[in-house]
């Protein structure tokens, strides 16, 4: 595993859960584009959000825009995904992602972490 996600859980609708994506220990890479998936159970893993490691433009889905928003902390290579007003909709497990360029396709990522659950009750 080459990125770590982290912060996934069990959250009530409307609530909010702070996604957190690092490399792995002793895993380095230099990316342009830090990106979040998600798969839902039956569903195609569809794109979320993505930043640009240097500029810090974002991409979101429309699905997400306005309720999430992609940040990145580069001292600690760190990128994340604030998550609010949560809908049952967003249940799924969501992926971190690096790659060489700013895309809202998932083949532009070459690393991936493990995923995470977010489950929204209603």
């Amino acid at each position: 595993v080459q990125l770590q996600a982290s912060g996934g859980g069990l959250v009530q609708a409307g609530g909010s859960l702070r996604l957190s994506c690092a490399p792995s220990s002793g895993f380095s890479y230099r990316t342009c584009g830090r990106a979040w998936f998600r798969q839902a159970p039956g569903k195609e893993r569809e794109f979320v959000a993505a930043i640009g490691w240097t500029d810090g433009n974002a991409l979101y889905s429309d699905s997400v825009k306005g309720r999430f928003t992609i940040s990145r902390d580069n001292a600690k290579n760190t990128v994340y995904l604030q998550m609010n007003s949560l809908k049952p909709e967003d249940t799924a497990v969501y992926y971190c992602a690096a790659g060489s360029a700013l895309s809202f396709r998932d083949y532009a990522y070459d690393y991936w972490g493990q995923g995470t659950q977010v489950t929204v009750s209603s």
